[in-house]
């Protein structure tokens, strides 16, 4: 089994069933697996697609990510969804590392577009404008056969060495965790999941497209999430069932004038659920609020708190046929209460880094997938995590890596020490903060050092703020002692130079 085959069988029970709902449109799964087939047309006899080739996915939200990365898939080939919000100096670097030279995108990236194809002579692009709205039957074409163990999705993650690494997913690594997402959130056919969060993005490729596309269900597309209320008359003019969103959302639905929602089942993710939020979200909606965990080299669902019992500040229990394990640095696994590494194994980890053995060495032991996530388990089985072990930020449920950003802001003039971490934001969960020194003699302007960043990284890993002090804390080896930063970005600074970003 694949997961163009899978599309294709739950597709078929019923063609005329609207799959997709976005605005006042709607999409049937014979619309949607027609317009597949189209792109895996194209993509094989235009664009010269070959098997285990990988095309990139640079799109914004829309309907037409539905049948493009089926389409990818149904042409035998590698879908690689980049993060629209990336410049094209990101992109760029996960083309060429890929080694992608075809790209779907809209016509609303064509300036990106336009710089990619300077840096990258040799790509081309489809635009999903092109997609016909009624193609040919979708029984016309015949897919190559895929294998389970086939690669069929390329996640692109943050690097702790300042460079994306390329998660390698394979058929069978998606079609295990939609399986063990859907016995866990008991879905049905007759669920309607809401997809407001960026369909780029791990959890809601697996969660928000694969899930419901292949058991028969429906996606609600939010076509605009501002204002919130938006988001609220879509839910109930679509009826939906299923709501994956980031806490602050929930929040913001626990003050709001609303009706009873249809829903019956929230799924908050991409940054720790406070108690207070899991609580009051409770009392106001008779509603289960469960907070999940996952990473990217896990296909992305590693837990989800059970909906017959939720636990403020725990990340649950594992999906089904996945183990999760606290180990120790030695890989001996520890016991109720004891404090170590989330480890993870089953069908739904990775195949490793793409083109990176050593990195793949590091984070694989003895068939586990070391998360470097710290935490532990307590005596029903319920996980908790505490602390980090990778250096890392969570801005809007995206992973930000320090080390990417100090690399950017080491190239500009006059830069003698530079360092990142996190502070809190009650919106974004965390912003970037960054701290430097200068060469003696050079004076840093603060302005021109962000817009000198932004130029060159997405607007969500631009520094909030940058603070200059004569030189950086270090300990007695030389290293930079990110936990003085830390204490002094919570209002012990010296003066800071502060920028919107």
């Amino acid at each position: 089994m694949n997961l163009s085959t899978a599309f294709a069988n739950a597709a078929s029970i019923d063609l005329q069933k609207s799959a997709l709902f976005w605005g006042e449109e709607d999409f049937s799964f014979g619309q949607l697996l027609a317009q597949s087939h189209w792109v895996a047309r194209k993509l094989q006899e235009e664009f010269g697609v070959k098997p285990g080739d990988r095309v990139g996915l640079w799109l914004k939200n829309c309907p037409q990510f539905v049948p493009a990365i089926f389409g990818v898939l149904h042409a035998c080939g590698v879908a690689t969804p980049i993060n629209n919000f990336l410049k094209p100096d990101e992109v760029n670097y996960i083309l060429a590392d890929a080694g992608i030279d075809v790209v779907i995108t809209d016509l609303s990236m064509s300036e990106g577009a336009a710089k990619l194809s300077a840096l990258r002579p040799q790509l081309k692009f489809m635009h999903v404008e092109d997609l016909p709205a009624q193609p040919e039957a979708p029984g016309q074409f015949v897919p190559s056969p895929r294998l389970t163990e086939d690669l069929a999705v390329l996640i692109y993650t943050s690097g702790t060495t300042g460079r994306p690494k390329g998660a390698m997913l394979s058929h069978g690594n998606l079609l295990h965790n939609v399986e063990s997402c859907r016995i866990v959130l008991q879905t049905v056919g007759e669920d309607r999941i809401v997809v407001l969060l960026p369909m780029f993005h791990s959890f809601m490729l697996c969660v928000g497209i694969m899930l419901p596309m292949l058991i028969g269900g429906s996606i609600v597309l939010i076509k605009s999430v501002h204002p919130p209320k938006n988001i609220v008359q879509e839910i109930l003019h679509r009826r939906a069932t299923i709501l994956p969103a980031v806490p602050q959302l929930f929040r913001t639905l626990m003050h709001s004038s609303i009706p009873d929602l249809p829903l019956r089942i929230c799924i908050s993710g991409g940054a720790p659920l406070s108690g207070e939020i899991l609580r009051e979200f409770s009392a106001r909606f008779p509603v289960p609020l469960v907070e999940g965990y996952g990473l990217s080299e896990a296909s992305p669902v590693v837990s989800f708190n059970p909906l017959e019992k939720q636990k403020a500040g725990s990340i649950g229990k594992p999906v089904t046929d996945v183990e999760v394990t606290v180990q120790d640095d030695e890989g001996k696994i520890l016991g109720f209460g004891e404090t170590g590494e989330i480890c993870v194994r089953g069908g739904n980890v990775m195949q490793g880094y793409w083109n990176q053995p050593e990195e793949t060495s590091k984070v694989m032991r003895n068939d586990w997938l070391l998360t470097g996530d710290i935490g532990h388990q307590d005596e029903e089985g319920y996980f908790y995590i505490t602390d980090r072990k990778k250096d890392m930020l969570l801005v809007n449920g995206i992973n930000v890596y320090p080390r990417e950003i100090e690399e950017i802001i080491y190239k500009f003039p006059g830069i003698k020490e530079a360092a990142v971490v996190g502070i809190p934001d009650s919106k974004k969960g965390e912003q970037p903060l960054a701290f430097i020194s200068a060469n003696e003699g050079a004076a840093i302007d603060e302005k021109a050092l962000l817009h000198f960043i932004r130029e060159k990284l997405a607007d969500y890993k631009v520094p909030r703020r940058v603070v200059t002090l004569p030189a950086l804390p270090r300990n007695a080896t030389g290293k930079i002692l990110k936990t003085a930063l830390r204490n002094l970005a919570k209002g012990n600074a010296a003066p800071t130079t502060q920028s919107s970003a």
